[in-house]
């Protein structure tokens, strides 16, 4: 890719997927990235509204939207924000907001049946920093859900990611992700007030990759 290397994660997002031009298909909701036959948006448990944290293209939550769900979708990349607004433009009950996760759940006071993040935001934030809000903005009944890829034994918390922009010279941007087993996401998503998780690996079919990993949770009850 031409021109500098980004100094922030936003412009690392901004130069780091710009290249589609064409939306991507909405036929399903997956987890998973890999359009293969894993489970779908029957783990949000139909909601009527939702919040999709780190959206990239969109096309999660323009399937939801178009199956009867009013979804707002919040990415900190300007650049993923306007190409999903122009690739679902025709989408009713679909808004995009340019905003970091953390900013846009604390500046707000409504509620959403379901908070979701598919190897978006939720794997790029400190939970002890986003898990906190998110029970906020959750409603009393909603589904937290997210997923990510499988860590790789032993590579749990904050990981030092690598990509085209990041090959670890000194001074290069460093952009973290946080990954956890199913059981350690259990325990942290309990200690921020979450029950009724589950977790579960869906397998790559490609021999010998990692998997999904793929969380919800509920809100604790007293």
């Amino acid at each position: 890719m031409s021109g500098p290397a980004p100094t922030t994660a936003p412009e690392y997002w901004d130069k780091y997927r710009p290249a589609l031009q064409e939306p991507p298909a909405a036929r399903l909701f997956d987890w998973t990235g890999s359009d293969d036959d894993g489970p779908g948006a029957e783990l949000l448990n139909s909601p009527a509204t939702a919040l999709d944290l780190g959206p990239a293209e969109g096309e999660n939550a323009a399937y939801l939207a178009c199956h009867g769900t009013k979804v707002t979708a919040v990415d900190f990349s300007s650049v993923q924000v306007d190409r999903a607004r122009r690739f679902w433009s025709h989408v009713t009950e679909l808004t995009f907001v340019h905003a970091e996760a953390c900013a846009y759940l604390a500046d707000g006071t409504g509620q959403f049946d379901a908070v979701y993040s598919t190897w978006g935001a939720v794997w790029f934030t400190d939970p002890d920093d986003l898990f906190p809000l998110v029970r906020q903005r959750l409603a009393p009944t909603g589904t937290f859900a997210f997923s990510h890829r499988e860590p790789a034994a032993g590579q749990y918390g904050a990981q030092r990611m690598g990509g085209r922009w990041l090959d670890g010279r000194e001074g290069e941007l460093t952009v973290c992700r946080w990954q956890y087993s199913a059981d350690q996401w259990s325990d942290i998503l309990k200690r921020h007030g979450f029950g009724e998780v589950r977790a579960q690996v869906w397998p790559n079919r490609e021999v010998g990759a990692l998997g999904t990993l793929i969380v919800t949770a509920r809100l604790q009850t007293p």
